[in-house]
């Protein structure tokens, strides 16, 4: 179901962070660099590895566009990079020079959040890059920050445990101590959840720590209170601390990354570990999923990223079969479209396949002619096999739209099969009439 297809051995030193845009894979580490991955083929780009600080670099993050990426360090300095060109954009340094250890663009990407091993966190204007509003929480270092999907307040953590929620103000909204020997990450669920007891909207977040725990949270937005955060439950995959959590752009999934050396998925609907994979030698530091493929990235003190894909059928679409039957006709968005590119082995088509707008519907009209005439795919071969993939889908709409068992048809003509014998070689064989 999930598959290491590339591991990134580049560093020299514990990998802190790795984080997705659309297209490339950023990765940071003690060695004092970043460095850039094209996601169609994971080679470094030509201005990689990223070099301005003159410190351990804890934390990277793109802005939503993915032109921007933003890289924070012991130096004191959150630094903004141009993607396409690796030139320094701006150079932000903490008020108090404490080292930086978190940095997080809003989903607008007009502010970005730096926290440091101080206790203060600022916000910045992201174009200007000036300081915008600056605070502090009480006790411990920040660590961790995860802004909420509108953008109205974000969540910082800390060493010593507390969860902290802020708008977009700077004023403190609210605090309570989630782990007891601190926290090392935060995360929330960009997916809306709807509760149909009451008709509201509310967001999961996720909340790790140094007590071996995945806390979820429930974060709904009122018009009395303006929010309300809720305990949920606690998630026990890990012997060891927690040092990484993310949830999944569709919102199905969880990842985790811990001192135990292991890296955990689970389906968010039902709490379950759908895999657990151990391919890491030393602790796991930090785990990031694509938003719009099938893959996901950890980093560890093995001074390695993972780079991990599912298979398009995996659990984590959390979907029954009437669901499924639905996601492969005209349901499907652009985004889906991509991630089923990708799990095909199809990747370098996704840039092709969005430019042209092709969404499930699309997908499913395409013809030897439109591929070559309209998508412009010169290769004979690669035409041929998208054709073979989206022949077998629609086989699959059929197969689920029907709610015959896969196993009931022939192979070869999709019929279903009739009067099957046993033979004495505990073989079954099928007579078609």
């Amino acid at each position: 179901m999930v598959k290491l297809i590339h591991t990134l051995a580049d560093h020299g030193d514990d990998v802190n962070c790795c984080a997705f845009s659309s297209s490339l894979l950023a990765t940071c580490s003690l060695d004092k660099t970043i460095r850039l991955y094209s996601l169609s083929d994971f080679t470094e780009l030509p201005h990689s590895p990223l070099k301005f600080h003159t410190y351990a670099v804890h934390c990277c993050c793109f802005s939503p566009s993915g032109h921007v990426l933003a890289s924070c360090s012991t130096d004191g300095t959150t630094v903004l990079w141009n993607t396409h060109n690796g030139e320094t954009l701006a150079v932000m340094e903490q008020p108090t020079g404490s080292p930086v250890r978190v940095c997080r663009f809003s989903p607008d990407s007009t502010c970005l959040v730096s926290g440091a091993a101080d206790g203060t966190v600022v916000l910045w204007n992201a174009q200007t890059y000036k300081l915008y509003r600056c605070g502090s929480v009480k006790d411990g270092s920040l660590v961790a920050c995860a802004f909420s999907p509108n953008g109205n307040l974000f969540v910082t953590g800390s060493s010593c445990g507390d969860l902290t929620v802020w708008d977009d103000k700077m004023r403190c909204l609210h605090s309570e101590k989630a782990h007891d020997l601190g926290i090392t990450c935060c995360d929330f669920s960009s997916q809306p959840v709807a509760d149909g007891e009451q008709g509201l909207q509310f967001f999961r977040l996720a909340s790790c720590g140094q007590d071996c725990q995945i806390k979820i949270w429930v974060v709904s937005f009122t018009h009395i209170l303006g929010f309300e955060l809720k305990y949920k439950s606690t998630l026990n995959g890990h012997c060891a601390p927690v040092l990484a959590c993310a949830f999944s752009h569709n919102g199905q999934m969880l990842v985790s990354g811990s001192v135990d050396k292991s890296v955990i998925v689970y389906d968010t609907n039902t709490e379950n570990i759908l895999h657990t994979l151990t391919q890491h030698t030393r602790y796991v530091t930090s785990c990031a999923f694509a938003p719009n493929t099938l893959l996901f990235a950890t980093g560890s003190m093995d001074k390695t990223v993972n780079i991990w894909q599912f298979d398009l059928e995996t659990p984590c679409q959390a979907r029954s079969t009437e669901d499924q039957a639905k996601q492969f006709t005209e349901d499907w968005s652009e985004d889906d479209v991509s991630m089923w590119l990708c799990a095909q082995g199809l990747s370098d088509l996704v840039g092709i396949f969005k430019m042209n707008n092709i969404d499930g519907r699309e997908l499913l009209n395409l013809t030897k002619e439109s591929l070559a005439d309209d998508l412009k795919i010169e290769s004979l071969g690669l035409r041929s096999k998208v054709l073979r993939k989206i022949e077998e889908l629609r086989t699959k709409v059929k197969t689920l739209s029907s709610g015959i068992p896969d196993e009931f048809l022939c192979p070869i003509t999709r019929e279903i099969m009739k009067d099957p014998v046993i033979a004495s070689e505990q073989c079954t064989s099928w007579i078609f009439t």
